[in-house]
């Protein structure tokens, strides 16, 4: 969550640079010139920021500047990473329907983790379980444009890359 900012008297600066509910810059005012500006109005005085000297603050409807900023924060989800598993002796079929589940992921918006995971004597044939990987991104290219963001990489128990959308 975020932390609300401070209005109208609960601004501590003497000085403000005050932007009006049209976004025009009026300049550098007193705090007290600012409130009363925003009270002819029948609006809120809304401190933007503390980082500059003198503050930024507008002049708006506090209601509505509250929610555009939830609805901002919302919109600013970052993609989350959903894994697909694989086997080395995965069908065909079973293949297509990890794809359509891969491609479910990315028109989300979300990046994709391939996992191919070895058991036993099956760690022994990599470039087989390349091929299937490859068999795998060939038959998902077929469905929706991805780019790789993390090459095909051999770790501990298997191969792990990640995709993104293209």
């Amino acid at each position: 969550m975020f932390q609300k900012p401070p209005i109208n008297n609960q601004i501590r600066a003497s000085q403000v640079r005050l932007i009006d509910e049209n976004d025009r810059q009026v300049g550098v005012v007193s705090l007290k010139e600012a409130l009363e500006a925003a009270w002819a109005k029948h609006l809120d005085l809304v401190q933007v920021t503390d980082k500059v000297n003198p503050p930024v603050a507008r002049i708006v409807e506090f209601g509505k500047y509250l929610y555009n900023l939830q609805k901002k924060e919302k919109s600013v989800r970052t993609s989350e990473v959903k894994g697909i598993r694989l086997t080395y002796n995965i069908s065909p079929h079973d293949m297509e329907t990890r794809a359509a589940t891969a491609e479910k992921f990315l028109k989300k918006g979300d990046r994709v983790k391939i996992e191919l995971r070895l058991r036993g004597r099956e760690k022994a044939f990599g470039n087989m379980s390349r091929e299937k990987v490859a068999q795998f991104l060939e038959i998902l290219g077929k469905i929706i444009p991805y780019k790789i963001d993390k090459e095909l990489k051999r770790e501990m128990g298997g191969f792990n890359m990640i995709i993104s959308k293209g």
